[in-house]
């Protein structure tokens, strides 16, 4: 079973998604000869205009995000017309997650200056204030299941007991009551909930291994189904509609991971529900209103569903067949399924939204998350492979700049953060900003990715600052051999574990960059160990065998953290850290500021006190692209 850690997403629009470049359309491109005009900064990072459509159950209401005060609020308002309402007044973080508790009211969740110590809300429709149902300091909470069918409880997990472990309560939305309906006992990492919201399934682990926990009823006890290794993968994903079977994701005895039908009171798979030659199937859809599952969910060069059920396609179908050309996605449906919220886009077109009618084919645009910017003035993003070194196939994608040969150019590699993530498809803010400054921008997948298959992620395994690395050098180079890049002008940047391979790129291979950027990122990973936040705890074991133990593996850790080789980054270096930092602590990148400072080398050291592993409030966010505009005109020669 994968554990992600420390993953990172630069840019906190979620639901807008991230062959070859020698295509006749790059060609057209370049023959124009004339650049697209310089569009300011701000524009690519200022809060989106709307953003994260959601329909109340009922059909009648529409929930979303917008700024007030700049941080993003909650607004409401009637399908059938009447004036906008703002039902939250966020002034110093934005809400980070929202969702209908029923039809007349929204729960949602904040965290404080970027502590991820999450709490949850709700508000009614009808008036009134907030209330917050996890008033506890120091505590981060999720929500277990939001009780669709009950309008006045929700499950909610906590580390309020032990810092190291969630307890399930339910929470009475009316007073605010607690009450604990799963004792966690130290090892259980994740629980699980039926269709009628009774907790069946938990995920227990000793720290390498991963049991697979499940009850046939509330009152009756847990007991183990399976303990599989963290290497591989068998992850229940929902139960079917009748609470008896489960699917669940499995790569037992295969390399991609495929989705099954099991049976769990025989503890054995069933049917292939879907599998993918390529690479690992990522979720499944299904209709509540029908109780089937529809479909499932994969990304090979884009994300692509494949539909089992022919209703989910005939929506599909013709919701593509109103905006051909563009990836769309069916991002909520009310209750009766006749309604549905259109998420349009494609990697020049950042999320449009749309209210679709099945019944009537009316289609309204609801909003926009970034209307500013034109789609002719912005870069193609390309899906590109190229060989590693020791000759494993590496993915990943290519942005270039318009109206110039791509020849050349100034480029910055982006490795992404995780590392057990990946890159995909679609609108990058990042890449187009710096395309549209002149630079081609790469996005690779290395080994150690995931969605590729049990084998390539495993490829990872204590290859951080090694054969990890060297994928990020080997897509430079593809660069370079391909005339595309001027190996003079090439910069490394990165956030979380992106931000490791920044500094690793600066201190092993100092002459492949003529400058590197770390945001958040990691330089020593024995306190980034002694550092991780309490509930990650049960993970470590994990850790070590993925990276390395500080123990058994010592040197390798000396060998591979950026932070004891300070004295060989020669080239210019900006690092930018969050104060407030729960995942990767902003010690990782005092130490190696300090480190190269004493070596003699400056660094541009950037620190937003009210922040945490990333920047989110849109003053701070503006300082450091400000930052890393004029960090890269200056070592880059950017336009």
């Amino acid at each position: 079973m994968k554990i992600f850690f420390a993953t990172y997403s630069v840019w906190r629009v979620s639901s807008i998604l991230f062959l070859l470049f020698f295509a006749a359309g790059l060609a057209s491109v370049a023959c124009a000869g004339v650049m697209p005009p310089l569009i300011p900064m701000e524009d690519f990072f200022r809060n989106p205009e709307s953003l994260v459509f959601r329909i109340s159950p009922d059909g009648n209401k529409l929930a979303y995000l917008k700024p007030w005060e700049n941080r993003m609020n909650i607004f409401v308002r009637d399908i059938e017309g009447g004036e906008e309402r703002r039902i939250t007044s966020a002034t110093e973080r934005g809400v980070d997650g929202f969702f209908w508790k029923g039809s007349d009211s929204i729960a949602f969740l904040m965290d404080k200056n970027g502590d991820e110590n999450f709490h949850v809300f709700r508000v009614k429709l009808d008036g009134g204030e907030p209330r917050e149902l996890t008033p506890f300091d120091g505590v981060k909470a999720r929500v277990v299941d939001d009780l669709e069918e009950d309008p006045r409880h929700m499950l909610i997990s906590m580390n309020k007991d032990n810092p190291e472990v969630f307890d399930v309560y339910r929470c009475d939305l009316e007073t605010g009551d607690m009450t604990m309906i799963a004792k966690n006992p130290g090892n259980i990492v994740g629980w699980m909930t039926d269709h009628d919201g009774r907790l069946r399934v938990a995920y227990e682990t000793d720290g390498v291994n991963v049991g697979i926990l499940y009850r046939p009823a509330e009152d009756k006890p847990f007991e183990t189904l399976r303990t599989i290794s963290y290497r591989d993968d068998f992850s229940p994903m929902m139960f079917s509609f009748d609470n008896r079977n489960l699917y669940v994701a499995s790569n037992l005895d295969r390399d991609k991971t495929a989705i099954y039908s099991f049976d769990p009171e025989k503890n054995e798979l069933l049917d292939v529900i879907y599998e993918n030659p390529d690479v690992d199937v990522e979720r499944i859809l299904s209709s509540k209103k029908r109780k089937v599952i529809t479909g499932a969910v994969y990304t090979t060069d884009r994300t692509r569903c494949h539909f089992f059920d022919l209703d989910r396609k005939k929506l599909q179908d013709d919701a593509e067949a109103k905006f051909p050309g563009y990836e769309v996605a069916v991002t909520g449906m009310d209750d009766d399924e006749r309604r549905a919220i259109l998420a349009v886009h494609d990697d020049r077109l950042p999320a449009a939204y749309y209210l679709f009618d099945r019944l009537t084919g009316k289609l309204e645009k609801l909003g926009s998350a970034m209307p500013w910017l034109k789609e002719e003035e912005l870069a193609r993003m390309k899906p590109i492979e190229f060989k590693s070194r020791d000759g494993l196939a590496i993915h990943g994608y290519l942005t270039l700049p318009g109206g110039v040969e791509p020849q050349n150019l100034p480029a910055v590699v982006i490795p992404h953060g995780g590392p057990s993530s990946r890159n995909v498809w679609g609108f990058s803010p990042e890449a187009q900003f710096l395309a549209n400054r002149g630079a081609a921008v790469l996005h690779v997948n290395f080994r150690g990715s995931t969605g590729y298959g049990k084998a390539f992620w495993q490829a990872g395994f204590k290859q951080w600052g090694r054969n990890m690395q060297n994928d990020i050098s080997d897509g430079v180079k593809w660069l370079t051999d391909s005339g595309i890049a001027d190996g003079k002008r090439i910069a490394i940047y990165g956030a979380s574990y992106g931000g490791y391979a920044a500094l690793a790129g600066a201190a092993f291979t100092p002459g492949l960059y003529a400058c590197a950027v770390d945001y958040v990122g990691i330089s020593n990973i024995f306190t980034m160990y002694e550092s991780y936040p309490p509930y990650w705890k049960p993970m470590l074991e994990m850790q070590y065998e993925m990276v390395g133990d500080p123990v058994g593996d010592k040197a390798l850790l000396e060998e591979i953290s950026p932070v004891f080789h300070a004295d060989r980054i020669n080239i210019p270096l900006f690092v930018a850290h969050g104060a407030n930092d729960p995942r990767v602590k902003k010690s990782e990148s005092d130490q190696i500021v300090e480190a190269v400072r004493r070596a003699g080398h400056d660094v541009l050291y950037m620190v937003k006190e009210d922040e945490g592993h990333g920047f989110r409030n849109e003053e701070n966010i503006f300082d450091f692209y400000r930052a890393m505009e004029g960090f890269f005109r200056k070592h880059l020669n950017l336009r």
